[in-house]
């Protein structure tokens, strides 16, 4: 089995689609801090709590220079829906095609629930440093104080 990216490699850049039909990728952030937090579905509890707790940081982050990016398989309509529905300020773009970023993070992979296997995205964070390596990954994230960690961690980096 390949390896996949970890702390101290370069984030795959690897293009995302936004909410308004554009196109984001890592690299676009060059030269400064990036968070990038992969949820497994819009409007479930835990991934409704966890954009909203970045959310209400989003403008710590601002402040201490990092970029946000919320991540899930969800299409572009549904993170549009969910912002709007939760009223969410932090980014959110959709890493929809077979072979994307979770895939190559290997992130994007066989799960169980009650008996019953199939694909879905494990919730993990990275935090980017400016030169575009992976500075640190939070991995099967706890929603409850995930966000402030991050922003310590950030502000730390």
């Amino acid at each position: 089995m390949s390896r996949h990216p970890g702390v101290g490699d370069a984030m795959p850049d690897i293009a995302l689609e936004l909410p308004d039909g554009g196109s984001v990728k890592p690299s676009e952030f060059a030269g400064r801090k990036l968070v990038m937090f992969f949820y497994p579905k819009d409007d479930t509890p835990g991934c409704t709590t966890e954009n909203k707790d970045f959310s209400a940081l989003a403008g710590e982050f601002e402040k201490a220079g990092v970029a946000l990016l919320g991540i899930s398989k969800d299409p572009p309509a549904k993170h549009q829906k969910f912002m709007a529905r939760h009223g969410l300020t932090a980014p959110l773009a959709s890493d929809a095609q077979a072979g994307g970023l979770s895939d190559a993070l290997g992130i994007w992979t066989e799960k169980q629930n009650y008996g019953r296997t199939y694909m879905g995205m494990v919730r993990t964070t990275y935090l980017v440093a400016a030169d575009g390596r992976i500075a640190r990954v939070w991995d099967k994230v706890k929603v409850k104080g995930h966000a402030e960690d991050v922003l310590a961690a950030a502000k730390a980096l």
